[in-house]
């Protein structure tokens, strides 16, 4: 029994969730789409990383740049330098400048009439722009992105103030830095040496590459709110295909548990052929077939209280009669009436007793391997050794060699064929002949009961069956049974996987002949 309650119990728990038991199955079906939308969603913080691979390309591309820039200027004649600067100004869309040893700004071509870099105004740009730096801080703080430093600008006699414009001539090779514009776009400085005694500075504004890291996260955000709206609609869809009968199924089991299981149709969903169908299928199953029993219980409990009434009203009535009786032979008349009714209370209600608990106590009952031909030998064999009853003979054959096994428990089906021979003998005339045989077909252990009685009419041959249905031999006293002995037969051989049936014998004499059919073992 133990092994048994452990299983139930980490069946149930396995089956509990451990932090959702209190939550719908509706949010929790739109929480675990919502959730695999959010992993999508990390596509934003991918782009973070696509921005910093471009910018430092073009890091790398701006330091080449002025690099060679620089190894141009000094292939020229200096009076050419300054028209040389300009047209690299404007191929490379940068500000170039050139600072002498001590910082002072000798060439701007800005100041030369290039206008290629300028820095915007954010106060002056449009809301689109404030909401799409507002979601660049959002995803550079939930990233732990860096922030590069604010761009300003330096004086012309300031040189030295840039970082890269030290870098460059204190070691001979170009350097890059960069920079935070107000806009938050990208700002690159870049610088080289150019000469002994001047350094050659770059400013490039890479807003391009701000603008398309944005572009790409406004197709993401499409993509992603379509997918969202499409997630959303299937998961309520889901769930109302899982909730809405799981719910319907729910209140039909509560009016069940309510005691309304006569009235409750539990819905069998026809048309789903999934698990919520066998589901309804099952719980409609099972509500019929506890309708059915509550039915077979309260017939029962009717019959019961039939058949208590009848030995009880005579027992009343002989009771009665004896306080005014004063002859003494009807006095013993009254107590043979009453010692009967007594006998027949008695046997009804040990019967019933039986008949009541049968079922309960089959299925926790441990079958185990019987020999049918060896049990029934021994039973017929005890028979025999007893006075026959008017002369009645019980004759057995065993039809296979070999054993008959079925699995069993054998008190129960040793009551099974002694109520079996029982109904025989009472309808068997005097010196008759009832013939037991023992076989097996098609891997069934069968076995038939015949008699020479009148028979069962074909009409009757399921009522017989019945609880408290009883036909009698005429010449047999009244009450002798109770009507429970084949009802009894027949619900031990159900439970043992069988089956029982009354039929003509095949000979074409007057009798009737009961088969049992029981589930045969391997040896």
């Amino acid at each position: 029994m133990a092994p048994a309650i452990v299983s139930r119990r980490s069946d149930e728990e396995a089956l509990t969730p451990r932090w959702s038991g209190k939550v719908s199955l509706t949010p929790r079906i739109l929480f675990v789409n919502i959730f695999a939308l959010a992993l999508v969603a990390g596509g934003f913080f991918y782009l973070d990383s696509f921005r910093a691979r471009i910018l430092d390309e073009r890091v790398s591309q701006t330091e080449r740049e002025v690099a060679l820039t620089g190894e141009a200027l000094r292939a020229v004649v200096p009076a050419a330098r300054p028209a040389l600067l300009l047209r690299m100004a404007r191929a490379q869309g940068a500000r170039l400048r050139v600072y002498d040893a001590a910082g002072v700004e000798r060439f701007d071509s800005r100041a030369a009439g290039v206008h290629n870099f300028r820095l915007r105004d954010p106060d002056k740009e449009p809301w689109q722009q404030d909401a799409a730096r507002l979601l660049d801080a959002m995803i550079d703080t939930v990233a732990g992105t860096r922030r590069a430093p604010l761009y300003r600008e330096r004086g012309n006699a300031a040189g030295r103030s840039w970082p890269e414009v030290r870098s460059a001539a204190a070691t001979g090779r170009s350097a890059a830095t960069v920079w935070r514009a107000p806009d938050r776009s990208p700002v690159i400085t870049a610088a080289a040496p150019l000469t002994a005694e001047t350094t050659l500075h770059s400013t490039v504004d890479a807003r391009d590459i701000l603008q398309s890291v944005r572009a790409e996260r406004l197709r993401l955000s499409v993509v992603l709110a379509v997918v969202a709206l499409v997630s959303v609609l299937l998961s309520l869809f889901l769930a109302r295909t899982i909730v809405q009968p799981l719910r319907r199924l729910a209140r039909a089991a509560v009016r069940v548990r309510l005691g309304r299981a006569r009235e409750v149709v539990v819905p069998r969903l026809p048309y789903r052929r999934d698990e919520i169908g066998m589901l309804a299928r099952a719980l409609s199953d099972m509500s019929g077939a506890l309708r059915a029993r509550i039915d077979a219980t309260e017939a029962f409990a009717a019959d019961v209280t039939h058949e208590l009434k009848n030995p009880l009203a005579s027992l009343r009535s002989a009771m009665d009669s004896l306080a005014h009786v004063q002859d003494p032979a009807l006095q013993e008349r009254l107590m043979a009436i009453m010692r009967d009714d007594v006998h027949r209370l008695d046997r009804l209600i040990s019967d019933i007793s039986d008949a009541s608990r049968l079922d309960a106590q089959l299925s926790r009952a441990k079958f185990e391997p019987i020999d049918v031909a060896a049990l029934l030998d021994a039973l017929v064999g005890l028979r025999a050794e007893r006075s026959p009853v008017r002369g009645v003979r019980i004759r057995f054959d065993r039809l296979n060699d070999g054993p008959m096994l079925v699995l069993g428990e054998g008190a129960r089906l040793e009551r099974v064929f002694e109520n079996l021979l029982d109904n025989a003998v009472s309808f068997s005339p005097d010196e008759g002949l009832i013939g037991v045989s023992a076989t097996v077909e098609d891997e069934c252990v069968v076995v038939r009961v015949e008699d020479e009685g009148p028979g069962v009419p074909e009409e009757a041959r399921d009522a017989i069956f019945r609880r408290f249905h009883s036909v009698r031999p005429a010449e047999e006293a009244f009450g002798t049974h109770s009507g429970l002995g084949l009802a009894i037969a027949r619900t031990i051989v159900e439970g043992h996987g069988g089956m029982i049936a009354v039929e003509s014998r095949e000979d074409r004499l007057s009798g009737a002949r009961f088969v049992v059919r029981l589930p045969q073992v391997a040896a």
